[in-house]
């Protein structure tokens, strides 16, 4: 991994982002939002995890984020671990789910193609962490995320969109609790 994307400052605030293998749309379904929305959640209130900015988009998410404990990655890692094996077991077992075998099948595919995984690879191995350290800086990534779902011609406002922070900073209430920056 370059030295550019690494988390440095144990306790730094950051911009990240990480994807599905092959950016495959797997954020179609209510329940797979719900999955990664919960585990969110349980970061936030059980590991330490600070969220100040999220999306959920289909095929990856981007976060604004400080560990509490002073080790964002691997923070990071038991998210993508725990929600690669969740969200894998639910495609697996959702009857509506009519690109079951296509979804697994491509996972197994990246699993085979990389030397670090053992079977099936859900998300992409890079995450390219961008510590915030201004407040330009963190202006930018909150625009960025937010108009993520505009941009991609989902909704014509950011606070539309659900599986956003958006709604909080415009003066909602959004579907999972966050700090504000």
């Amino acid at each position: 991994m370059s030295e550019k994307y690494k988390f440095h400052d144990a306790d730094g605030l950051y911009f990240i982002s990480f994807a599905t293998v092959y950016w495959i749309d797997v954020f179609i379904r209510r329940s797979y939002f719900d999955l990664i929305i919960d585990s969110l959640a349980y970061c936030r209130k059980e590991k330490g995890m600070e969220i100040f900015a999220w999306c959920i988009m289909p095929s990856h998410l981007h976060l604004i984020f400080r560990a509490k404990d002073g080790n964002p990655g691997r923070l990071i890692k038991s998210l993508k671990v725990y929600t690669s094996k969740r969200i894998r077991i639910e495609i697996a077992n959702n009857p509506q789910e009519s690109r079951k075998e296509w979804l697994l099948g491509m996972m197994k595919h990246a699993g085979k193609r990389n030397s670090n995984v053992k079977d099936t690879q859900f998300w992409q191995q890079q995450n390219h962490p961008i510590e915030l350290w201004s407040p330009e800086v963190i202006e930018q990534k909150l625009n960025y995320i937010h108009s993520n779902p505009v941009e991609a011609g989902f909704v014509e406002e950011a606070h539309h969109w659900k599986y956003s922070s958006a709604r909080d900073y415009s003066g909602g209430k959004g579907v999972l609790d966050i700090d504000h920056v």
